[in-house]
């Protein structure tokens, strides 16, 4: 029954206005348009209409940069959830079709570069990709190409239970960082053990923790490559596997930082940050740890876990 009115809606409100945005609104205008194309790839998963969508949505934000209007039905908040919203599933395809045009026989099934390397941590290269790959709607062989390059990772890490900087540095057994190393590979490890409940990922993510409990007692208090952020992956353990041993773990990394990070700052024994107060660098990132351990079961790597 839809199909008979779908049409015309789409050639009335988008067709005969030349693709000239009047009403850029979710209630009245455009955007509607837009979200009934959105319903009908959806339920059809006919790729036109969510091209169509997109290119609507893009019109409608052109148009709305001068309103002062916020809402989700009448301003831009629509324009802005709606685009974040499709864009989910236009992205997805040209990540999985350019990390399978770089990876080479013998190699992942999924390989990216970063500024010419190709980067395997969270912040710039594989297990990042794959973090965010495993929130999306995947079809069956683009998770097997997600589980595929994690156990490619697994497979290829350093004797010491460490993962390397990238492919072209795979011997050089250094960083234990959220960035680069055991703590970002060891977080999406843990959350590839939930998405795919594969026990192979579980026990690697342990693996990890095992590295980061020996060496990531870093020079450094931040989020990004500092104790702060290494802390996150004993309490993304925590949440899966109940264990108290990881919540304990996370607790001394804290206690550290909460007993001793200003002082040893102040004596320069330890690096305070480039951005010496902000999130990923600094002490914004210990405050954020410390608010997370007034209650660990809720607590999750920032701007990361979901």
């Amino acid at each position: 029954m839809a199909d008979r009115f779908f049409p015309n809606v789409v050639v009335e409100t988008w067709g005969l206005t030349g693709q000239h945005v009047q009403d850029f609104t979710l209630y009245c205008g455009a955007l509607g348009t837009a979200f009934l194309l959105f319903k009908a790839y959806q339920v059809a998963q006919n790729k036109n209409d969510l091209d169509l969508c997109l290119e609507i949505i893009k019109s409608c934000d052109s148009s709305s940069l001068p309103s002062r209007e916020v809402t989700f039905l009448c301003g831009r908040a629509g324009v802005c959830a709606l685009g974040a919203v499709a864009a989910k599933y236009a992205v997805v395809e040209e990540i999985i079709e350019n990390g399978r045009r770089l990876a080479k026989k013998g190699g992942p099934p999924l390989m990216f570069e970063w500024n010419g390397e190709k980067y395997w941590g969270a912040a710039h290269g594989l297990a990042g990709i794959m973090h965010v790959l495993m929130d999306m709607e995947l079809k069956p062989d683009e998770a097997e190409d997600v589980k595929g390059t994690l156990k490619y990772m697994i497979k290829n890490r350093l004797p010491s239970g460490n993962y390397p900087v990238s492919e072209e540095d795979a011997k050089r057994d250094v960083l234990v960082h959220w960035c680069h190393g055991a703590p970002g590979v060891g977080l999406t490890l843990a959350k590839a053990a939930k998405v795919f409940e594969d026990t192979e990922f579980l026990a690697a993510a342990a693996d990890a923790a095992e590295v980061v409990w020996n060496r990531g007692l870093l020079k450094r208090v931040g989020i990004c490559h500092g104790i702060s952020g290494n802390a996150y992956l004993f309490l993304a353990l925590y949440h899966i596997t109940g264990n108290l041993e990881f919540l304990y773990r996370a607790k001394a990394f804290a206690c550290f930082l909460l007993d001793r990070a200003h002082k040893v700052i102040a004596k320069g024994e330890i690096h305070g940050g480039d951005n010496p107060y902000s999130l990923f660098e600094g002490v914004g990132g210990m405050a954020y740890l410390f608010l997370d351990m007034c209650e660990p079961s809720k607590a999750r790597f920032p701007a990361y876990d979901l």
